[in-house]
């Protein structure tokens, strides 16, 4: 496979004489005045249709500046790139965008049988981030889907167990092709006091169901990729004792087991932060933890496919980003994991020291970063004077400004959302274009999950929408930012 081609110039703005500028200053203003028009007429559509007659034009509001949610201090800061923010020019009304997305994936798949190696990172992705290639997309996309599964589970299983026979383990996959092997568990080193365990039982579990492992059994799926793939999918911080492990930001040596109690650790260079190790090594009461099953469930499936080409991805956003990564790093640490060990993380904190970084390089894990340039978590812990810790692998670089669909000063909560890191990556071509005209993905979960976010005017116009939503299958609008679409997906029993 090639490396993507530059996209066409017309995307680019050309140079422009100064007469040519003010016409494109007038037309631009005469869009602003359409737009507000268009927004107008969405909202107060029943009372003109009443009346029978016809809205005055209106000038688009001003709307006031709101402050930051928090001001970073000068350490997170870092230079926000040349990327094409999205103009009042780009709408998009198309019906498309307001459809429930399809359980088979919202674009075709190419056959990717001779390519899917250096997709999967065999040379560092040269070439295929920036203009972003095509197949590199939807294979991204694909894996956020997995690990928007893995939140679904959780959800709707917030008490699930290890081991609970009365109450198997469903996942809300999206991809039909795959089937799920084995629910995956995280516990907690620390615990709530006795008498606060009483009254919030649901709070102090200690083990929560953090993600699963999957596996793709289509044989035509298998031609289509070149190979069987194993999934290992791991969903961001969800529980109160997961937040108490994530300010651990302490570092300790990632080849020895942490004991909250233990006595100072033995010299090493590679090191990882103390709550993201906790979560990984720290087994349950009567269950193992969460390395244990993975390592188990893996050797398990090289087992029954040995002779096959299978490869091993791990994708996971927020915290699951983080346990990703200390995952591939141990699964090609034992030697016995076939090439490649690919990570797909989503809005990832920083997990050790350059040691550590070094040493996942070194060991042949391919890991790729995507990255909001507004995401605060992906600056944390902190390193200031690029001391203690360190980022791992290749960057892919968004920007949540370059949507039409969001709001320019989006909050933090919005920059940080697996569905705005999932609909970034679906419209970026590169960080000098503007966002993929012709991007195919439904932005019905963005509504859902961060509606405040969302322009006016496609609130306004899924609003306008409703019934027909309604009829297939979507859930009232707005929702709570918790809330999932109800459209069809496969849910699956793991089974072995």
């Amino acid at each position: 496979m090639t490396s993507a081609a530059a996209p066409p110039t017309s995307l680019h703005r050309p140079a422009v004489s100064a007469t040519h500028g003010a016409r494109a200053s007038v037309a631009a203003s005469s869009n602003r005045v359409h737009l507000g028009n268009l927004e107008h007429l969405f909202r107060s559509r029943g009372a003109v249709e009443s009346s029978g007659t016809a809205a005055a034009p209106v000038q688009p509001a001003r709307r006031r500046q709101q402050a930051p949610l928090l001001r970073l201090p000068s350490f997170f800061k870092r230079a926000k790139g040349d990327f094409a923010v999205a103009k009042e020019e780009q709408v998009d009304l198309s019906p498309r965008l307001f459809q429930p997305v399809p359980p088979d994936g919202p674009s075709p798949r190419g056959d990717i049988a001779a390519s899917w190696r250096r997709l999967h990172g065999e040379d560092g992705w040269r070439g295929l981030l920036d203009p972003l290639h095509p197949d590199l997309r939807r294979e991204i996309v694909r894996y956020g889907e997995f690990v928007d599964a893995a939140y679904g589970a959780f959800l709707s299983q917030p008490d699930a167990t290890p081991g609970d026979l009365a109450a198997p383990v469903h996942v809300p996959l999206h991809d039909a092709a795959y089937r799920v092997t084995a629910p995956l568990f995280a516990t907690s080193s620390v615990g709530f006091p006795s008498w606060l365990a009483l009254a919030a039982p649901c709070a102090a579990q200690r083990t929560s169901l953090v993600g699963y492992v999957a596996v793709c059994d289509s044989p035509d799926e298998v031609r289509r990729m070149g190979r069987r793939d194993i999934v290992i999918a791991l969903r961001g911080t969800c529980t109160v004792l997961e937040w108490a492990e994530n300010f651990r930001a302490g570092l300790v040596p990632a080849n020895e087991a942490v004991d909250a109690a233990a006595s100072p650790v033995s010299a090493s260079d590679a090191k990882v932060e103390c709550g993201f190790r906790n979560l990984y090594k720290t087994a349950g009461n009567g269950s193992p933890s969460l390395s244990e099953m993975v390592v188990t469930e893996v050797r398990r499936l090289l087992k029954k496919y040995e002779g096959e080409e299978v490869s091993i991805t791990v994708t996971g956003h927020s915290l699951g980003a983080a346990l990703a990564v200390l995952i591939a790093d141990e699964l090609v640490g034992h030697g016995d994991a076939p090439k490649p060990v690919t990570v797909f993380s989503f809005g990832g904190p920083r997990v050790g020291n350059c040691a550590f970084a070094e040493r996942v390089e070194a060991r042949g894990a391919r890991v790729l970063r995507v990255v909001n340039a507004h995401d605060v978590v992906p600056h944390l812990p902190p390193r200031p004077g690029g001391r203690w810790y360190a980022d791992i692998g290749r960057e892919l670089r968004l920007d949540s400004r370059a949507s039409p669909y969001l709001r320019p000063d989006a909050d933090a909560a919005c920059c940080h959302d697996l569905e705005a890191y999932i609909h970034l990556v679906d419209g970026f071509l590169s960080s000098h274009c503007p966002f993929r005209a012709n991007a195919k993905r439904s932005i019905l979960r963005l509504l859902k999950n961060q509606g405040g976010n969302v322009k006016q005017l496609y609130i306004s116009k899924a609003m306008d929408m409703r019934v027909r939503l309604d009829a297939g299958g979507a859930v009232d609008m707005p929702g709570s930012p918790l809330s999932r679409l109800g459209a069809p997906s496969t849910v699956l029993e793991c089974v072995h």
